[in-house]
């Protein structure tokens, strides 16, 4: 008999009641140590006090209104993540995958406003992961993800990671731009060098077409920088992101600049809910604490000292890792043995993690993570690839 909620998730047998800080806790009191962070999503940790005011404060106004009227917190944080970026113009969404649906229209609608309709394929990556819409499947190309929910949605051109003659080839008269992660999370924690972003730059202004980057995952300070492609000093015309910018509450963003957007009229995309008065303020309240003066460099400090003493972890137990890749609090541990059997061990130690493609266990722990929690996390690693060692011997 199928259960009351459709059984399409591997859930682990473990449920959390509370949570605070890098700490979550179940209804007997068992404390686990938290380096998923939900899928990057907690960047603020679990019951941030500031946060929570700005949600609570909220729900005694008002919750939901819809887009048909004006919003100012919606208006707000647009305005401050438009001051923040490349950007001149927001659209709020409620997922990621929300967020790279109307990047896709909007590339799509550049092109037909421009006249040239016949522009509407993305040249996308393997390994990536974009979202589990029929078109975001699609763009990620993943068989997995695809079995079953065919046909396969036109318009998407997949290439080789890091494969710069294929990506050159696959240009033609019907592209209209280039979409990609600067650093792939499903796809096993695979940072795009930033030479590589500069050559995407270039290569979309020389054939006039859009480059479009998903950093649903990789955004809101995960590396270090308000967002992963800063650090190739470039930036793109169209921008996805989610998770990390609503700390836990369900918000995504799509950011263009006022060329890219320029066919987005009123009528030709919409959301009941996205970016509802709930969601901005929590939105807005995410913004406080990442942009506080010194926050990123915190961040760089603690992912400098988890980076290492990883590479330590990975000397010491050579038949278990494999490689330690990675940037910022977004890393991952390329494993010997099944990255599932790896995950599970670090779950008998109370430490949440998360698997990704190419093997890799993903460590993504809330932006706040302290130095003893990094010290705590490694040193739950390391009691973990010991009891692997010892049941291999």
């Amino acid at each position: 008999m199928i259960p009351p909620v459709l059984p399409t998730y591997a859930r682990a047998p473990i449920a959390f009641e509370r949570g605070e800080g890098t700490r979550v806790y179940t209804a007997d009191g068992q404390e686990y140590l938290d380096f998923g962070a939900g899928v990057a999503v907690t960047s603020c940790g679990h019951a941030h006090p500031h946060l929570v005011e700005a949600l609570t404060e909220q729900a005694r106004k008002i919750w939901h209104t819809s887009n048909l009227y004006q919003m100012p917190g919606q208006e707000k944080l647009a305005r401050r993540l438009t001051e923040a970026t490349f950007a001149d113009t927001v659209f709020f969404t409620n997922s990621g995958a929300e967020a790279l649906e109307c990047a896709i229209k909007m590339a799509r609608k550049y092109h037909a406003h421009h006249g040239h309709p016949e522009h509407f394929r993305i040249i996308t990556f393997e390994g990536a992961f974009h979202g589990r819409t029929l078109a975001t499947i699609a763009a990620g190309g993943q068989a997995k993800y695809l079995e079953g929910f065919g046909p396969k949605v036109e318009g998407f051109d997949q290439v080789p990671f890091g494969d710069h003659d294929a990506l050159k080839s696959a240009i033609g008269p019907e592209t209209a731009g280039i979409l990609i992660e600067p650093v792939q999370g499903e796809g096993g924690i695979r940072p795009v060098p930033p030479q590589c972003l500069r050559g995407l730059r270039e290569l979309c202004d020389e054939h006039g077409i859009l480059l479009i980057f998903d950093e649903v995952q990789c955004g809101i300070g995960r590396t270090g920088r308000l967002f992963a492609h800063e650090w190739a000093g470039i930036a793109p015309d169209i921008m996805a992101i989610a998770k990390g910018i609503g700390g836990g509450f369900p918000l995504g963003a799509c950011l263009a600049t006022e060329r890219a957007a320029a066919g987005m009229t009123a009528g030709t995309h919409g959301s009941t809910f996205g970016g509802n008065p709930l969601a901005t303020a929590v939105g807005n309240a995410v913004l406080d604490v990442v942009l506080e003066e010194g926050f990123l460099d915190n961040v760089l400090q603690r992912a400098l000292s988890l980076k290492q003493k990883l590479a330590q972890l990975k000397d010491a137990h050579p038949t278990v890792i494999e490689d330690i890749r990675g940037s910022g609090l977004m890393m991952g541990i390329k494993c010997r043995v099944p990255n599932t059997v790896f995950q599970a061990a670090a779950l008998d130690q109370h430490l949440l993690t998360i698997v990704a493609g190419d093997n890799v266990v993903r460590l993504l722990p809330p932006l706040v993570v302290s130095e003893a929690d990094v010290a705590d996390a490694v040193a739950r690693l390391d009691r973990a690839c010991r009891a692997l060692e010892a049941r291999a011997a």
